[in-house]
């Protein structure tokens, strides 16, 4: 059965293409057929980093998205990635509704998941709380608490958000630490995780943190069921 992964979170500089790009390998790893669309104009990170299984998706007209139901329908082995740009999640919305893309996926037997990245603030408690009072809601949620963006959640945690979201079925996962200084690393070297862990592009032990790092993630993915 074919699955499409809707990366949000509405806040810019959340992780939302962190954790897409985490998927991505996370799928390649796993040797799961996958397709991604960034629908970022400026900062791209799927393009940049996936560029062998990436294309743009600019959410600028009212069919922008139907490709990505038309690449889960075309084969349904395949996982389809969409890392959603920052301010986008009133398109999304608006396209699952005006397209009945719920019932078509139920008829195709396409499954959707909204992953909702969060940092530690409280700017990501009240969307949070927006998108569980909005139409939205009826997508499949994971929240993902990424501690790259803050360690302690708080605010998420008295807000009574959690219990809400649990009621309706959402599953949680954690994006644990990585040093900053190598994420920057990473980044700079404009590879895939894949290939930052290969001898070159790191030292030794920052290699194996980034192995660390993602085996941990991967853990979290595969018990989410993604």
């Amino acid at each position: 059965m074919s699955q499409i992964h809707f990366i949000g979170g509405e806040k810019g500089g959340v992780g939302k293409s962190l954790l897409a790009r985490v998927l991505a390998q996370h799928f390649i790893d796993r040797r799961q057929p996958f397709v991604a669309f960034d629908t970022d104009r400026s900062h791209g990170a799927l393009l940049r980093f996936y560029a062998d299984y990436a294309a743009p998706a600019a959410l600028d007209a009212h069919d922008s998205l139907d490709r990505v139901v038309e690449a889960a329908a075309a084969d349904p082995a395949r996982r389809v990635l969409v890392d959603l740009a920052a301010q986008t999640q009133g398109a999304l919305v608006r396209w699952l509704d005006d397209a009945g893309v719920a019932a078509v996926a139920a008829e195709l037997g396409l499954q959707l998941h909204y992953w909702h990245v969060m940092d530690a603030g409280r700017d990501s408690v009240d969307l949070l709380a927006r998108w569980l009072d909005g139409p939205g809601a009826q997508l499949p949620l994971v929240l993902v608490l990424n501690e790259l963006r803050g360690e302690r959640f708080e605010q998420l945690e008295t807000s009574g958000l959690l219990e809400r979201a649990s009621a309706l079925g959402a599953r949680r996962m954690r994006l644990r630490k990585l040093p900053d200084t190598l994420l920057q690393k990473v980044d700079a070297s404009g590879t895939s995780f894949w290939a930052a862990t290969q001898p070159g592009a790191l030292g030794l032990l920052d290699r194996q943190r980034l192995k660390l790092w993602l085996q941990r993630a991967d853990e979290e993915i595969d018990a989410i069921g993604a």
